[in-house]
C-alpha cells in the first residue's frame, strides 16, 4: 500500500493577548455543557463528523463508533480532562427530539497550557457558525480555569477549520507531516 504525508498545523492562542466574544447560537441550537451521562453523544457526534474525512485516514481511531466511544472515556478520565472547555451543540427543543450536531473537548495540561482535543461539526451543519461558537465556548471554558495559552492541531487541507482559527486568534506555530495510507 502507498503512504502519503499529509500536513497538519499545530497551533496556538495566548488568552491574555485577546478578546473573546460571544457568539449567539442560531435558533433551535443550543449547548449542553459537560456531563458524564453525554459521554456516547459525544462520541457518536465525534465519530459522525470524522468517519468519512481525511482524519479518519490519519487516526484510524476515527473511523468507528466504538473507537471515538473509548476516546472519549480515554479524554474524560485524563486528570486535566477540563469540563468547562467541553461542549456539545444540539438542534431542536428541550424535552423533544433534539439532533447532536457539535462537539469539543478540553484538557488543561497546566495553567501555562491547554489543549482542544476535537472541534468535530457533522457535515449536514457545517457552515452554519458551530464551530466557531464551540471554539469559542471552550475558550471561555479555557480562559475561566486560568489557562494562557491553548493549542489545537489542524489538517492544514481543511481551509475553513485553518482560516477560522487564524480569524479566532491562534497562530501557527509548527507543521508536522502524518503518514497515512493512500
Amino acid at each position: 500500500m502507498p503512504f502519503v504525508y499529509v500536513k497538519r498545523y499545530q497551533m496556538v492562542i495566548d488568552l491574555r493577548a485577546v478578546s473573546l466574544s460571544t457568539v449567539p447560537l442560531s435558533a433551535g441550537f443550543h449547548f449542553l455543557e459537560w456531563h458524564p451521562a453525554f459521554l456516547e453523544r459525544h462520541a457518536k457526534t465525534k465519530y459522525l463528523s470524522f468517519c468519512n474525512e481525511i482524519d479518519a485516514r490519519i487516526f484510524p481511531t476515527f473511523r468507528q463508533y466504538d473507537a471515538c466511544l473509548r476516546l472519549m472515556q480515554s479524554i474524560s478520565g485524563k486528570p486535566g480532562f477540563l469540563p468547562q472547555a467541553t461542549w456539545l451543540i444540539a438542534k431542536g427543543e428541550p424535552f423533544q427530539k433534539v439532533k447532536d450536531c457539535a462537539t469539543i473537548q478540553g484538557i488543561q495540561h497546566n495553567l501555562q497550557m491547554g489543549a482542544i482535543q476535537n472541534v468535530a461539526v457533522i457535515p449536514e451543519f457545517r457552515r452554519l457558525g458551530l464551530g466557531r461558537a464551540l471554539v469559542l465556548q471552550a475558550l471561555y471554558g479555557f480562559q475561566n480555569a486560568g489557562t494562557e495559552n491553548v493549542t489545537l492541531e489542524v489538517t492544514a487541507e481543511n481551509i475553513n477549520a485553518v482560516n477560522l482559527y487564524n480569524k479566532l486568534g491562534f497562530k501557527i506555530v509548527k507543521s508536522v507531516y502524518k503518514e497515512t495510507v493512500m
